[in-house]
């Protein structure tokens, strides 16, 4: 597909910290960012989709000094979890970023020296308290009860020159930029989180650690004796990603249409850190930050002590992929919590996709190869029954574009199943067991399965983006010679697409 510059779309999770293994909550934005990824590529845009992993800062040296490994090579035992866990959720992306690779830190040490040469940045003795675990500076007025105001862990006093980016510069900006785009903070209650958290006085941000601390980071090129703040270099990563500051590059076609998938818990960077630093550098913040929800588990928070931390890869063996894509964005609204549970994984699988779309798809296959050896019927002249499951595929059709363009999944998944239920009671109504008794209602059976199959197909274009690999076995069976993802939805979507005489 040539590039067209009106229809490009860029998509990207955070980087996850190599710290760990992947969870359910890691697998959740991931598989979030494919789906809308996958679904803009059957609608025409010009699609980039960015994940990667944060590799640098205090949690990843210790981790690393815990199994006696240098930092590096930590890294990159830890990166391959990750790569193997999307590989297996059959995940798109276009390019997978690592903080320690040589073109993001080139970025990084180019945008401080820029940022320093302006005047942007400056150095100061910072007298405060740390958390370590979240590698963040606080003010006494920030901490609860004495705690870090994030984790509620212990913080230790600390005393050092450091290096300020002025971020409270841009606070009246950033207030005004938000209140001007809607759509900047999605869902609406987080946009009013932090313009509850901006009408504070702004602190200038804190964007480095002494070596003699933190010796696992990127060098600030002005001064060797620090590493950069982990924060200040791991957002870096949405824009090195795309190839800003090099010769050949996206960056231009597709920095205006970011979009940040991110958890509620990282809000705060990417929607004060982050927009700041692109105003100080001298780019627009990007168009959309989405910051979903947690998963509890069985009502409790997900927590290692509990032993109860979902680990993506038995759901899979478990349940298969589709299953678990399907679940993850179908049982709760995208930016709401929700719980996972076994018993609700089954009842979806059993419910949705056995009885309802699975239990129809064979159905009206098996009466295909009974009655007309397997080869899609003609359809005659069409009764107001058939015209109406025609109407109700072409409503949800029409819906699915603005519910995909609000992240409501949930929402575009039920427009979805609209379409398989009107199926299920258009076999109920038309009984085409009965019909096939007749030699002369023959015509009117070819219709019904005809009508019935191309429902199907439908369903099976519209579920690709949520279900990759069951929509391609579904577009095989049905015949489809065409490459399902080669579809574009605004053509395949129009009714009629199947073609009779081809053999399911």
């Amino acid at each position: 597909m040539s590039p067209n510059f009106e229809k490009s779309f860029y998509v990207t999770t955070p980087i996850y910290y190599v710290n760990d293994v992947p969870h359910i909550g890691h697998a959740y934005t991931t598989v979030a960012a494919d789906i809308i990824a996958r679904y803009k590529r059957l609608e025409g845009y010009e699609v980039f989709f960015l994940t990667g992993t944060d590799e640098h800062g205090q949690k990843v040296e210790k981790a690393a000094q815990e199994r006696g490994v240098d930092p590096k090579t930590h890294c990159d035992q830890m990166v391959v979890r990750f790569q193997s866990l999307w590989k297996r959720l059959n995940i798109s992306n276009n390019d997978f970023i690592r903080t320690t690779e040589i073109r993001h830190k080139k970025v990084v040490q180019k945008i401080l020296q820029d940022l320093y040469d302006r005047g942007e940045i400056y150095q100061e003795n910072y007298d405060g308290w740390y958390c370590i675990p979240c590698e963040r500076f606080w003010t006494e007025k920030d901490l609860e009860e004495g705690k870090c105001p994030d984790c509620l862990r212990s913080v230790n006093e600390i005393s050092e020159k450091n290096y300020f980016f002025r971020m409270s510069h841009y606070q009246s900006w950033l207030i005004e930029y938000i209140e001007t785009n809607e759509r900047f903070i999605f869902p609406p209650s987080r946009k009013n989180e932090i313009l509850g958290f901006l009408r504070g006085s702004l602190e200038d941000l804190c964007i480095s650690r002494p070596k003699k601390r933190l010796r696992w980071g990127i060098e600030i090129p002005f001064d060797p004796d620090y590493v950069t703040y982990v924060w200040f270099d791991a957002l870096i990563n949405y824009v090195t990603g795309i190839g800003y500051g090099s010769e050949k590059n996206p960056f231009s076609q597709f920095w205006p249409e970011a979009i940040h998938l991110i958890g509620k818990d990282i809000l705060t960077t990417h929607t004060v850190y982050w927009p700041t630093m692109l105003k100080g550098i001298g780019l627009t913040p990007p168009k959309m930050v989405f910051a979903h929800g947690w998963w509890t588990i069985e009502g409790k928070k997900m927590s290692k002590s509990l032993q109860n931390v979902v680990e993506p890869n038995r759901l899979i063996d478990t349940y298969g992929v589709d299953a678990v894509r399907y679940f993850l964005v179908r049982e709760v609204p995208f930016g709401m919590d929700g719980d996972f549970s076994h018993s609700a994984m089954v009842h979806r699988i059993n419910s949705d996709l056995a009885n309802d779309l699975g239990n129809l798809f064979s159905r009206a296959l098996s009466m295909v190869v009974k009655y007309f050896d397997g080869l899609i019927p003609t359809p005659s002249q069409l009764q107001e029954v058939d015209r109406g499951l025609q109407e109700v595929s072409e409503k949800a059709l029409l819906q699915l574009s603005k519910q995909m363009n609000d992240l409501a999944f949930h929402k575009a998944l039920g427009s979805i199943w609209e379409i398989v239920s009107a199926g299920n009671k258009y076999i109920d109504e038309t009984a085409p067991w009965a019909l096939a008794k007749a030699e002369k209602d023959r015509p009117r059976l070819g219709t019904v399965l005809y009508q019935t199959l191309e429902s199907l197909r439908l369903t099976a274009l519209l579920l690709a983006a949520f279900m990759p690999s069951t929509s391609e076995k579904m577009w095989v069976q049905l015949g489809m010679e065409e490459p399902l993802w080669e579809q574009n939805l605004k053509e395949s979507g129009k009714w009629g697409g199947l073609k009779p005489g081809r053999k399911v």
